[in-house]
């Protein structure tokens, strides 16, 4: 198999996780020659809450090291890079970054497979993009409602499909580390986990507004939208105040 450019990437260890420094037009150049190339790779859009999961799950952090590359695509660790020193060039986000591969696969009629969230969701998702990137191949699309037990059916199908891109929209707590245990079963060159991605695009739910988007809050507008999710913002405080108590050893390589 033909192999990546040696483009290595500049990385920036953020409590053990190399988080790239690459900003969206670089990162998207080198996933562009990813796809070409045909060599697995596991994209993580990371964030605050990912990085004190990894710190509290050994299994989890093994992942997140495990990945090909990890984009920062929160803030706050956007802002951690830079208060300990050594900045990354931009935040990546997960959103944008599917929407800029969706529009660089149109030139080479990428096929995309998508897997994640409920029925409806997956299925309207699928519809509206490829309506807005008619060049892009829609080659399958699944929910993410199935167990272990089913994995390998699901893998089969998306063989099968044979698609450059995979998308997957699962459970915080199982979708990177879904990806990581099947990735080389897959043989997707490009795989990414997408969060709410769906919902969003199916305009199941909205993405927050301009104006908290460049005052970096989307956070905060996702906790105004759903006050469920408290609980797991509590990581966000926990994650600045470890980097301000810990500064001297945040970006020091494992």
């Amino acid at each position: 198999m033909e192999q990546v450019q040696t483009l290595s990437v500049p990385t920036v260890p953020i409590f053990g996780i190399p988080f790239s420094r690459m900003d969206m037009k670089d990162t998207v150049a080198y996933l562009e020659e990813v796809v070409r190339t045909g060599q697995i790779h596991q994209v993580i859009t990371g964030n605050p809450i990912m990085v004190m999961t990894a710190l509290e799950d050994p299994k989890y952090m093994e992942v997140m090291r495990a990945a090909e590359l990890v984009v920062p695509d929160g803030t706050g660790v956007v802002w951690a890079a830079n208060y300990c020193g050594t900045p990354v060039a931009e935040r990546v986000a997960g959103f944008d970054l599917l929407h800029e591969l969706m529009r660089v696969g149109e030139t080479y009629r990428w096929r995309v497979f998508l897997l994640g969230s409920t029925p409806d969701v997956i299925q309207e998702t699928a519809s509206r993009l490829q309506k807005q990137y008619p060049g892009v191949v829609i080659c399958g699309y699944r929910d993410g409602f199935f167990g272990s037990d089913q994995d390998d059916e699901v893998i089969a199908e998306i063989r099968e499909a044979a698609p450059d891109l995979l998308f997957v929209a699962r459970a915080v707590n199982n979708q990177e580390p879904w990806i990581g245990e099947h990735k080389h079963r897959l043989g997707v060159p490009l795989v990414m986990g997408v969060g709410g991605s769906f919902d969003v695009i199916s305009g199941k739910s909205k993405r927050a507004p301009v104006a908290f988007q460049k005052m970096r809050a989307e956070w905060l507008y996702r906790l105004l939208r759903e006050p469920t999710r408290a609980k797991r913002m509590l990581a966000l405080p926990q994650f600045v105040a470890k980097v301000v108590r810990e500064k001297e050893n945040v970006t020091k390589s494992v």
